[in-house]
Formats: structure tokens, sequence, C-alpha cells
């Protein structure tokens, strides 16, 4: 059995893999959507990207709550500079998702988005500034990119090469493992009890 010391809590790692999950998806969809041409597949594959960027919304506000007073802390492996290059990385990580969050939302509230071409988001703000906010959303998306790859290159460093715990922490431990008895041993079991009472 896997000691459950060694893990983050289960609402770390959900929060973790969920945050992973949609800002990947919500990077791709911002790539392609404006491939197709204009009409039903570009407006649903950005009303997709806008709705999962608010549900982003939610989810890194819990996360930072959750950071900071809720989560199992687990002391870093490595102390000195690489404890400083991971900690570095991680306010990265961070420092970026609140930016690009927080240009994506005033990006859509600029525009006035349409969801669906159901549901119209209130516009505020200079409306001119859509192109401007755009550009910095994407350019702090492809730069978070950047980062999160690097600490995805660096959590495999640590498991393939180090062949430390560091990626293991982030995943859920294992369900303690019941072998299941050997037959054989169970026939002879009885007979040798067949045999006693004999």
């Amino acid at each position: 059995m896997q000691d459950q010391a060694s893990h983050y809590d289960p609402t770390t790692i959900a929060l973790h893999w969920l945050t992973a999950g949609m800002i990947l998806v919500l990077w791709c969809l911002g790539r392609v959507a404006d491939l197709f041409p204009r009409g039903l597949w570009r407006t649903n594959l950005w009303s997709i990207h806008v709705a999962i960027g608010f549900a982003l919304v939610t989810v890194l506000a819990w996360r930072v709550v959750w950071r900071f007073f809720g989560r199992r802390r687990l002391p870093f492996p490595y102390p000195g500079l690489a404890h400083v290059l991971a900690a570095s990385s991680h306010a990265a990580l961070y420092a970026l998702l609140v930016v690009v969050v927080g240009l994506g939302v005033a990006n859509a509230f600029v525009r006035g988005f349409s969801l669906f071409d159901v549901f119209a988001l209130p516009q505020f703000g200079d409306y001119e500034m859509r192109k401007p906010v755009t550009h910095w959303h994407g350019l702090f998306a492809n730069l978070l990119m950047l980062v999160a790859f690097a600490h995805a290159g660096a959590a495999l460093f640590h498991h393939y090469v180090l062949k430390d715990n560091v990626l293991q922490r982030m995943i859920p431990p294992r369900a303690p493992h019941h072998e299941e008895p050997d037959l054989d041993s169970l026939i002879e079991g009885r007979e040798n009890g067949r045999a006693g009472r004999a």
C-alpha cells in the first residue's frame, strides 16, 4: 500500500489536473477556432472557449483559496537552488494563469461576446480595445503554455531520471491490493481439513 502522506490530498490533485486539462483545451481551441470560416463552427468553438474560460475563473479561485488554507503541505525533497527554481516556476504559473484568465474575461466583456448566438454578455469599456486585449491574451497564453510544458518536463525529469517521488505526489494513491488466494492452496487446505477430521 502506498503511503498516503507521500501524496497531495485528493482536492489538490483534482484541481491540479482539472486546471491543466482546461488550460490545454482552451489553448487548443484558441489556436484552431479561427481556422474555420465564419459561421456555426467558429461561433460554437469560440463560445465553448469563453464558457470554459469562465469556468476556469471558478476553478482558479478555488485553487488559490485551497492552496493557502486547505491543502496538504509536503516538504520539497531538494533544498537550495532546486527549491528556489521550483517555487519560482509555480509562482510564474499562477501569475501567468491569473493574467491570462483576467485578459480573457476582459476580452469577452469588451467585445460583448455572444455565447452560441443565444446569450450576449454586457459590453463594457472601449470596443476598440478588443484587438490589443486579444493580442495580449494570446501572447500571455502562449507564454503560459511554455512555462507549463517546462513544468511538465521537470516533473518527467524527476520521475525518469532522478527517479524520486515528486511526480507521484500529484497522482492519486492506489487502493490497497488484496491478492486472491491461489486455487491449489484452497483445495489443498480443504483436503488437509478433511484429513484432520477423518
